[in-house]
């Protein structure tokens, strides 16, 4: 979950240098879309990400290659403030339109699951693990096979040794923020699943795809899996230690910890570090 999460955050951080705030409203967005399908349609969560993606993915597009393209060559705090404003913006949008009630999806199979022994997996939390796996692997497969996915990778690696081999950067950028975009739109469909739906629901996420970004080292899809795993495993295990209360906070002292000792994150992958 967390991967799925944390793997748009890490792509755009990466590859395009930006931090991107509006990231956990993307994710929001992508949790109401699911809402407003499920409820008006009666379509299935799940049946709801390519729609999710679909529409984030054009707003990440045309935000980027509208608004944050212009202020890209102003430094890190610039887009900082940008995305920060545009997040705030996406929450105000969905109070306007959802209210600031809490919502929740309920499909016909929850409360079922899978019995593994005395273990009742429910079919919800298996399938947002599945399906987020899924997403992420094929994210990788498309960025390593695919002509783009290759552009996206060569503009990441050296901006202008791709420009010298013909790589149009800006549409590469506005393209990658859309997909970073798509991607938090699918998390925040699949968490619709199993998680209460609220406009400010976005500020949790930001904070686990910071800890994600920075686990795995920024702009690698294997890195965000490892990150997001490693987040997991780090909040279940801490959980059961000193209680669920402490859960958030485990995460954010792993960041801490990670960035003073290791900063360029678990992997070592250097390379998308310098700004």
């Amino acid at each position: 979950m967390y991967a799925a999460v944390g793997v748009g955050f890490s792509l755009t951080w990466g590859v395009l240098k930006v931090i991107n705030i509006a990231h956990g409203a993307m994710v929001m967005l992508g949790a109401y879309a699911a809402y407003f399908l499920f409820t008006r349609f009666g379509l299935d969560p799940f049946g709801s990400i390519p729609f999710a993606m679909a529409a984030l993915f054009l707003l990440g597009y045309v935000l980027q290659r509208f608004v944050i393209n212009r202020v890209m060559g102003h430094g890190i705090f610039m887009t900082l403030v940008l995305t920060f404003g545009v997040s705030l913006f996406l929450v105000d949008v969905a109070l306007i339109l959802f209210s600031g009630d809490y919502r929740s999806i309920t499909p016909s199979y929850a409360g079922q699951g899978m019995r593994l022994g005395d273990v009742v997996i429910p079919f919800q939390l298996l399938g947002v693990a599945v399906i987020g796996l899924l997403l992420v692997f094929a994210l990788n497969s498309f960025l390593s096979r695919s002509k783009l996915g290759r552009a996206i990778r060569a503009t990441a690696l050296n901006r202008q040794s791709a420009q010298l081999v013909g790589v149009d950067i800006h549409r590469v950028y506005a393209l990658t923020f859309g997909i970073g975009a798509a991607m938090a739109g699918a998390a925040g469909a699949l968490l619709s699943t199993i998680i209460t739906i609220t406009p400010v629901m976005g500020e949790t996420f930001i904070g686990k795809s910071f800890v994600v970004a920075t686990l795995g080292g920024l702009g690698t899809v294997n890195g965000a899996l490892v990150g997001g795993l490693l987040l997991g495993l780090a909040e279940s295990f801490g959980a059961s230690i000193v209680g669920s209360s402490y859960q958030a906070a485990i995460g954010y002292l792993i960041l801490v910890a990670v960035l003073v000792l290791r900063p360029e994150g678990v992997l070592g992958k250097k390379f998308f570090a310098e700004a």
